[in-house]
């Protein structure tokens, strides 16, 4: 209850700071950087010792598993860096993405092997928070009924192992903006994943007082002739 009323405290926000190795890879290239643990350490360091009030407006952050385990310059770890600041330490737990078979390559998220022991580990180094995420691709016919089903259920299963090893589940269903779909069916395909999702995360017997949600906008697709507005973006989203 105390890490939930700290991350949603108003005025406060949770930091995604949970690149992988091969994304921060990718942004690190635009400056001539290599992607070497010493720079990731000196990227994420220098976010967490930003001078001024940044812990009046970060409420949580995001960490990739390495820097969780990570000390700053100073010998300072990380997580005692955040604490510091009045920041929770969260991590992304899932492992990516995968095709899904059987489907026109939707995708599955995974991660759940040794999940437990993982959560575990991660509370003992300070995370108090998790992230895990799905994703769903729009088309007329897409997303199928198996990428759905199968993707509520890990969330689910990850939600309770979660809550059984002392950490707060960010549950993120995100139903992508790519595509030429209409706002309407971007409303379809978003209640029909959320509650599929919910079906999912009560047949686990996961206390939903005691995860965060975070849901996508309700949006046209990225390349559709007709853009919804933003007030009915936020209308449909809400």
């Amino acid at each position: 209850d105390a890490t939930i009323s700290a991350i949603i405290e108003d005025g406060r926000g949770i930091l995604a700071a949970d690149e992988s190795t091969a994304t921060i890879g990718k942004r690190f290239e635009t400056i001539n950087l290599p992607n070497v643990e010493d720079n990731r350490r000196a990227y994420r360091e220098l976010l967490f010792t930003t001078g001024g009030d940044v812990g009046k407006y970060v409420s949580g952050a995001i960490l990739y598993e390495e820097t969780l385990f990570q000390k700053a310059s100073n010998g300072v770890r990380m997580v005692d860096l955040m604490k510091e600041r009045g920041i929770i330490p969260g991590i992304k737990v899932d492992k990516g993405v995968v095709t899904l078979p059987g489907t026109d390559n939707e995708t599955y998220t995974v991660g759940l092997d040794g999940l437990g022991k993982r959560c575990q580990e991660y509370y003992a180094a300070g995370a108090r928070f998790a992230k895990w995420r799905a994703v769903y691709t729009i088309t007329d016919k897409l997303p199928s009924e198996l990428c759905i089903h199968s993707n509520a259920e890990g969330l689910a299963y990850y939600a309770a192992t979660c809550q059984e090893n002392g950490l707060v589940p960010i549950v993120e269903p995100e139903v992508l903006m790519d595509g030429n779909h209409s706002i309407e069916r971007s409303m379809e395909v978003t209640i029909e994943v959320l509650n599929s999702v919910f079906k999912s995360l009560a047949d686990h017997h996961v206390n939903l007082e005691r995860i965060l949600l975070k849901p996508n906008m309700v949006y046209s697709g990225t390349s559709a002739a007709n853009r919804a507005s933003a007030q009915a973006v936020a209308e449909a989203t809400l």
